[in-house]
């Protein structure tokens, strides 16, 4: 089945309101032609409101880069489903490497987080990935498989096929190496095939799994050619509109 890319751009810890206004005014413009992807930008909490209302009238979705599992309680500096809504988010990313590496992202609490933004009525971008260690020592699919299994366990291959996984290699996040558009593409297809194996061959064929790792302009086009990669999830150079502009014109087919 035809798969529509999906392409994110993670803002990470960057971008005032004003900043992220005059960014997104900029994006639209370049980005009106761009028809046949899916474009999401995901910014910090604060200014999500503010890229909502700066991206009304285009195609361009608005994603949180986190959320919390709760509906409402004593957890401070937490934000949920119904609060992202109400901010203009559609999309939300969940366990992201950084929130693995420095806050204790574990699979259990990925698996809690997409059940929440399931059940809040969110679209979640899950992210998955090695470390070069792993990938060193060869452990890269059984890695793959643990997060996985953790991280969807309970859901419906329904609810699978709905999904946006990004692989995102540790190693190729913010470091300029980029896995080669073969090694990316044996990575997702491995991906699939465990989807399938868990939840069945229709929900393998529905699940987009975006990459992530250093994707530019230059490897965009390369990168999303590959039969099992569906989009990306870009960091750096989301943040610029010309460059994620570039992104997504050079992932068109």
């Amino acid at each position: 089945m035809a798969r529509t890319l999906i392409i994110a751009g993670n803002w990470k810890l960057n971008h005032t309101a004003a900043q992220a206004k005059a960014m997104v005014a900029e994006l639209k413009d370049l980005v009106a032609d761009v028809t046949t992807i899916d474009m999401v930008l995901c910014p910090t909490f604060t200014v999500i409101s503010s890229v909502a209302a700066a991206a009304a009238g285009s195609s361009i979705a608005v994603g949180a880069q986190n959320i919390h599992w709760a509906e409402s309680g004593a957890f401070t500096g937490e934000l949920n489903a119904e609060m992202l809504k109400d901010a203009g988010a559609t999309y939300a990313i969940i366990g992201h490497s950084e929130r693995r590496q420095y806050f204790g992202e574990t699979d259990q609490t990925v698996s809690q987080r997409l059940r929440a933004t399931l059940d809040g009525g969110l679209k979640p971008i899950v992210c998955i990935g090695e470390t070069l260690e792993q990938r060193e020592a060869d452990e890269t699919n059984t890695v793959l498989a643990t997060q996985l299994d953790g991280g969807l366990a309970g859901l419906s291959a329904d609810e699978v096929a709905n999904l946006v996984l990004a692989y995102e290699p540790v190693w190729a996040i913010g470091t300029g190496k980029t896995a080669s558009p073969q090694q990316a593409q044996d990575t997702h297809a491995f991906i699939r095939s465990h989807v399938a194996a868990s939840f069945g061959d229709a929900a393998a064929a529905g699940v987009r799994i975006q990459y992530g790792g250093s994707v530019k302009p230059g490897n965009a086009a390369e990168l999303m050619g590959q039969p099992d990669i569906d989009g990306a999830l870009v960091g750096g150079a989301s943040l610029k509109a010309a460059d994620f502009s570039e992104i997504l014109h050079n992932s068109q087919t």
